[in-house]
């Protein structure tokens, strides 16, 4: 562990579960991370989070074209599970959908509806005014500033019965944390384990697949 002249001040709660029971995981180009022993979440400290135009400054330099086929196999990943759990003509959210929504293209291909939002490239929130039968998450989670009210927010957008299809990269080798590459990009402040899901999937009654890696799928139950 790297160490700073002083001790950081520890922050009040996690992001994820609002434990207040954080230690310091490591100090890195003076950036204190946190961990949560509760949710087993790591937390960049937020006073060295970017601003929204810094952040969007960051986004605007991805290259996700629609018709990469590489890309497209990379969100095969989430797609092909979530379609087999899926009925028939389903009307779902791409929830961070970014500026080239390639996965929400992909699943239209499926025959099945999809909104976007996201609150950079799509974000009139009109269309968060109804429920869907899925929502998709891809490489959103580790940029939440507040994860716990997010998820919550997704619960409320989902049907009963419905999907959630959550993908990020599941952080799991705390030595391997500095060098992650994963961790360098400025933009991610926050890091899941599977423990981590399991605990947020417990929190709001949901159940939990992991049908791939770094990939989550957490269902709503059905009402009684």
């Amino acid at each position: 562990m790297q160490t700073s002249a002083s001790t950081p001040n520890t922050p009040e709660r996690c992001t994820v579960c609002h434990a207040e029971q954080l230690t310091l995981l490591d100090v890195i180009s003076e950036v204190p991370y946190w961990r949560c022993s509760v949710c087993e979440a790591t937390m960049m400290d937020a006073r060295h989070w970017l601003s929204a135009a810094e952040e969007k400054a960051v986004y605007d330099l991805h290259d996700n074209k629609l018709d990469d086929p590489g890309y497209q196999r990379f969100l095969e990943k989430l797609m092909v599970p979530l379609v087999d759990r899926l009925p028939d003509e389903v009307h779902g959210l791409d929830f961070g959908c970014g500026p080239g929504p390639a996965l929400a293209q992909m699943l239209c291909s499926e025959g099945m509806e999809v909104s976007l939002y996201d609150p950079v490239y799509q974000p009139a929130t009109d269309v968060l005014e109804r429920q869907f039968d899925f929502i998709t998450c891809t490489e959103v989670a580790e940029h939440l500033h507040d994860p716990k009210a997010t998820f919550e927010q997704l619960d409320g957008l989902l049907k009963p019965g419905g999907w959630l299809g959550v993908m990020t990269c599941f952080q799991t080798d705390d030595a391997r944390f500095a060098n992650w590459h994963y961790r360098r990009d400025p933009t991610h402040v926050v890091f899941y384990r599977e423990a981590t899901l399991a605990r947020i999937a417990q929190a709001m009654g949901w159940t939990l697949e992991i049908p791939a890696k770094d990939v989550a799928l957490f269902q709503k139950p059905q009402k009684a």
